[in-house]
């Protein structure tokens, strides 16, 4: 079996396609972020992720019952 014109068949819409190219700066920031900033942005970012989770988990008995009923 050969695979060659699939694999084409699979490429073709992406043939047209243009993705723009990133604007990569090896420079530093012009404003470093101080500690601070990162510590709040940490506590943010972690406690956007656990609180929905540990919300989940603490009422997954009243979901398993709203469920079966």
């Amino acid at each position: 079996m050969k695979l060659a014109p699939a694999i084409r068949l699979l490429q073709a819409p992406w043939r047209g396609c243009v993705v723009p190219k990133a604007h990569i700066s090896a420079k530093p920031a012009k404003t470093p972020t101080s500690p601070p900033e990162q510590a709040i942005a940490l506590v943010v970012t972690f406690i956007s992720f656990i609180f929905p989770a540990g919300w989940v988990l603490s009422h997954l008995e009243s979901y398993k019952k709203s469920s079966s009923a």
